[in-house]
């Protein structure tokens, strides 16, 4: 009866079309789960070369920020839902063009006007006592009794991209100007912020929604390289649960839950990125979509529900099914420990990667994602970026020692060399540090 059921629910998508919004390679997941639901999937980005177009049914080159386009593509095809992908920038498009195909859509435009931009998101989170980074007041037009007032090293970041893109950490106000620039290229509303530079404690608070409900899914550390001074830390990886997830719960999760609330969150899964200095959290980034860093992939080997599941089966019927949040969701991953190993690379061209064979066999690795290969090349201006990013190994294990000896394995034995000999790899994090051993 049981497997009957099974066989039922994997057949009760046979067929239908679902345009998915973005190409990255961190989207390729989402659509590989919706073909194994016999979803006949349809990737659009405006990029040919694009790594999800080669797992998709079919692909095509509109930009997933061209509305008319993608929603003139949907009638062609006569799709049955959209999605957006692993990517932020996406989002206000994929409100749109459901909208206009009176599709199901997991955001409104009220939540897309909150989150799509990081100065109107950070005004809106004081409101509800979610405090933002300090910042310094600022614009294209650079006053000098603007320029005075800042106090150095501060962080220039466009206020409509994320991944580190158009992020740059300034020292002294010659290097201003040039940041300045930077972030209104990477900017479509040629807006930017001025922070402070934040050199303490990161963390991420993920959230999952389902019909209003509010489940706080993961509450986790992250650990960033400082070998790339001036540009965006880049992550290493993230321990599970975070040292201070019971004081997160005490001082800051009741007004983020408070916030989703009044903007109007149903349904979809959330990240907040944040800093934890002096016993106060400072929130400096959301993403209101499935996450580059997945930590949907530890939810679904710890709790056996998957959001990628969820959100296409919601893009499909306008309901995320009949899983339970309340008893399948634990913020305290049932007493396991978990992490995320991300592997980062120096600019230069992959001849060698050796070591994550092993991972195919080791138990606690529960996904290895990879994005680059021998023979690819790391460019200059994916520096400070996510696309330096190799590989990352998501560990599930029963206590900390084992993921600390786990952790410390893999760094010692994945190598990557160019074709000179070189290391071509960034260090890790200090996992005893990481993990108060």
């Amino acid at each position: 009866m049981e497997a009957n059921k099974t066989m039922e629910s994997k057949r009760e998508f046979e067929g239908k079309k679902l345009l998915i919004l973005g190409g990255n390679p961190e989207t390729i997941p989402l659509v590989e789960v919706a073909n194994n639901m016999g979803i006949l999937t349809i990737v659009s980005s405006g990029r040919h070369t694009d790594a999800a177009k080669k797992v998709a049914w079919k692909a095509y080159d509109v930009d997933g920020m061209d509305v008319p386009g993608l929603v003139a593509l949907a009638k062609e095809e006569k799709v049955d839902g959209v999605l957006v992908g692993v990517a932020d920038i996406l989002v206000p498009a994929y409100c749109k063009v459901c909208d206009a195909l009176d599709l199901p859509c997991y955001a409104t435009q009220k939540i897309v006007d909150v989150f799509a931009f990081k100065d109107v998101f950070k005004a809106t989170c004081e409101r509800y006592g979610v405090h933002g980074i300090p910042e310094y007041y600022l614009d294209a037009s650079m006053k000098q009794e603007d320029i005075d007032k800042i106090q150095y090293p501060v962080m220039i970041k466009p206020v409509d991209n994320g991944g580190g893109v158009g992020m740059t950490v300034v020292y002294n106000e010659e290097e201003l100007r040039p940041a300045v620039e930077k972030a209104l290229a990477a900017s479509n509303k040629k807006r930017f912020i001025v922070e402070k530079y934040m050199q303490c404690e990161d963390m991420g608070m993920y959230y999952t929604f389902k019909d209003g409900y509010c489940s706080a899914s993961c509450i986790y550390d992250r650990y960033t390289t400082d070998e790339q001074p001036g540009l965006s830390r880049v992550c290493l990886g993230g321990t599970y649960p975070s040292k201070h997830l019971n004081e997160y719960f005490e001082r800051m999760h009741d007004n983020a839950v408070r916030l989703f609330n009044d903007i109007g969150i149903r349904n979809g899964v959330l990240m907040l990125s944040g800093f934890y200095e002096n016993s106060e959290f400072y929130v400096y980034d959301t993403g209101f979509r499935l996450q580059g860093e997945a930590p949907h992939l530890l939810m679904k080997a710890i709790h056996g529900f998957d959001q990628r599941e969820m959100l296409i089966r919601f893009a499909l019927t306008g309901s995320e099914g009949s899983i339970d949040l309340k008893k399948a969701d634990d913020t305290y991953l049932r007493g396991k420990w978990a992490s995320t190993l991300w592997f980062l690379l120096k600019e230069g061209k992959i001849a060698k990667i050796e070591g994550l064979s092993e991972t195919e066999n080791d138990r606690c690795i529960v996904a290895n994602i990879q994005r680059l290969y021998e023979g690819d090349a790391v460019l200059p201006e994916w520096i400070g970026t996510e696309k330096q990013v190799l590989t990352r190994l998501y560990l599930v294990c029963n206590t900390k020692t084992e993921l600390a000896e786990k952790l410390k394995y893999y760094m010692d034995h994945v190598k990557v060399y160019d074709e000179s000999g070189n290391d071509l790899l960034l260090k890790g994090f200090d996992v005893d540090k990481a993990l108060e051993l």
